[in-house]
């Protein structure tokens, strides 16, 4: 494995704004397993729990007034793997990767997967090195753009953005129906199914309305779809 000099890791550190106590957690952060042992995968590991953990704490404490359907489109937006990448690429975390040869001769550093893990394989070495603390101005830093960007495109209801989903593939409208009503007229839950004939899914929720019952079946839906894809 070619280790990385300590121009590269300096520079990096530089461009994140936050320097390492141990230098080795950065260069473990860099280390895919194609290249050792001692990769990355259980800082990618960490790097994902908190990154999620920031995000939404970040969401909940400045968004006041938006429910927790609207907070989980908008955290998934944030998070999401392109998202992920995208940062990754302005990082420039794919050149400073250490692979295995054959993985850099097929370029699969920048792939959008192999960004996306080596951002949340950094965040999770920062927590590591410094604290919840340094790894959340880390998040806060990287996604401050983006944060600042959330605005009608991602707070659309999530039936909005089922539909959209299903008519940029060209499929049929989700179909929501009413399973059950429970409770009195001053109390009912609704229980609603929404379905997607292609690709054959059907996912439930339940709310103090019809309307809210639909929005979170659609959102429901929306991160069944989102798992399948990662999967």
């Amino acid at each position: 494995m070619a280790v990385k000099p300590k121009t590269v890791l300096r520079a990096l550190q530089d461009r994140i704004g936050y320097g390492f106590r141990d230098e080795a957690l950065l260069r473990r952060a860099l280390t895919h397993k194609s290249a050792s042992e001692r990769h990355n995968e259980r800082l990618e590991f960490l790097g994902d729990a908190v990154l999620g953990y920031v995000v939404a704490e970040h969401l909940h404490r400045t968004r006041e007034t938006q429910g927790e359907d609207s907070l989980s489109l908008l955290r998934a937006a944030l998070v999401q793997r392109d998202s992920l990448a995208a940062i990754a690429s302005s990082l420039n975390l794919g050149e400073r990767l250490m692979l295995g040869p054959g993985e850099r001769r097929g370029g699969v550093h920048e792939g959008a997967s192999m960004l996306a893990n080596a951002l949340e394989a950094l965040i999770g070495a920062v927590h590591e090195d410094g604290g919840i603390e340094a790894a959340r101005a880390l998040i806060l830093g990287l996604f401050r753009e983006r944060l600042q960007q959330l605005g009608t495109q991602a707070e659309k209801d999530a039936k909005t953005d089922l539909q959209e989903w299903a008519q940029a593939r060209g499929l049929q409208r989700p179909d929501y129906r009413v399973l059950e009503i429970q409770g009195g007229a001053q109390e009912q839950t609704f229980s609603v199914a929404c379905e997607l004939a292609a690709p054959g899914i059907s996912v439930t929720a339940a709310g103090r309305s019809r309307k809210e019952a639909e929005k979170r079946a659609a959102a429901h839906m929306l991160r069944e779809l989102e798992s399948r894809h990662e999967a």
